[in-house]
């Protein structure tokens, strides 16, 4: 059991600049009165964020809402960012010593947080899975801003690991036909597994009542418009960063009374705000990944100190990684 009266020493990841991280370290100081000192396990990367991130393509007039909670540094760089962390509970208050916990921080062997902004882990949900939990509650509050409806058919643009789980939610709505669709025809499979249909862009359904983009690139954007049926909405789950976007609103965009929608996890949908808050989202993502056949999303793991060069190829083109899970030394 470390002390928490003494200082102690972690390794952190930091972006250092246009595509360059590195681990540094640094010390913990006494463990305050009411937080817990955390010893991570696994760390989930976020392909789409940590990568605009790691290649310095935040909008500085994105910058304060783009901070990840406990950050350190300022964007564009040096930067300590991640929200997806999961370790077991080494110091503080009794109730959770020695639990395995969720928490939102950048990727760190250890950390010190108040209590409160960690979640214990619910029973039957192994901590290397629980690095899903932040890609499944962004996935939640995207279908509660789509409002899919029984029967629906519904085009999943983009088969990475939020798309798949925008999937996976939505198939099993009853009577829901779900497709996703993807350049990558090896993600067939895991779509199926997890109970939606799948085809390559040129081969997909057309006619959707319900249309969820998370591709990531432009072109997918596209391809959601055109899947799109009359008066259908397009729910864009994509965030380009820095990149412009050129979309085909003309043709039969305006004829077909599209809708074109953001949705972003950082508020709580509209539908759901007065009730629920960002915790019970949270426990409710949690709860969810009990099922194993979530385990078939996460495709690469690394150690810990081989992340930099993890975050350079997620950066570089890899079209092969759905979640990327960071182990961390025992």
């Amino acid at each position: 059991m470390t002390d928490a009266a003494h200082t102690t020493t972690a390794r952190a990841c930091w972006v250092t600049g246009p595509s360059r991280a590195e681990i540094r370290t640094e010390d913990l100081p006494p463990l305050p009165e009411g937080q817990v000192r955390v010893r991570c396990l696994h760390s989930g990367v976020s392909r789409g964020t940590e990568t605009l991130v790691f290649r310095g393509q935040v909008p500085a007039s994105e910058a304060q809402r783009m901070r990840a909670p406990f950050q350190a540094g300022e964007f564009p760089a040096p930067v300590k960012y991640g929200y997806v962390a999961v370790g077991v509970v080494e110091a503080g208050p009794a109730q959770l010593l020695g639990r395995a916990v969720f928490c939102l921080h950048p990727h760190q062997t250890l950390f010190q947080v108040p209590a409160e902004a960690v979640t214990p882990l619910p029973p039957g949900v192994p901590p290397a899975r629980a690095v899903l939990a932040a890609n499944l509650e962004t996935a939640i509050n995207a279908l509660w801003d789509a409002a899919p409806r029984l029967g629906d058919r519904i085009a999943v643009v983009g088969g990475g690991t939020l798309g798949l789980l925008v999937a996976w939610l939505a198939a099993r709505l009853p009577g829901t036909e779900v497709q996703v669709v993807d350049p990558v025809a090896g993600r067939a499979a895991i779509a199926q597994a997890l109970g939606a249909g799948f085809a390559l862009p040129q081969d997909a359904r057309p006619e959707a009542d319900l249309v969820v983009h998370a591709s990531g690139q432009p072109a997918g954007l596209a391809t959601a418009l055109q899947l799109a049926g009359f008066e259908a909405t397009v729910l864009e789950l994509s965030w380009y960063g820095t990149r412009p976007v050129a979309l085909p609103l003309g043709e039969a965009f305006h004829a077909r009374r599209l809708t074109l929608r953001s949705s972003q996890v950082g508020q709580v949908a509209t539908a759901q705000r007065a009730r629920w808050s960002h915790a019970r989202r949270l426990a409710l993502a949690l709860s969810l990944l009990t099922d194993p056949v979530l385990d078939a999303l996460i495709t690469h793991h690394a150690p810990f100190d081989e992340l930099p060069r993890v975050l350079a190829r997620l950066a570089g083109g890899d079209t092969e990684t759905l979640c990327q899970r960071i182990d961390y030394p025992t």
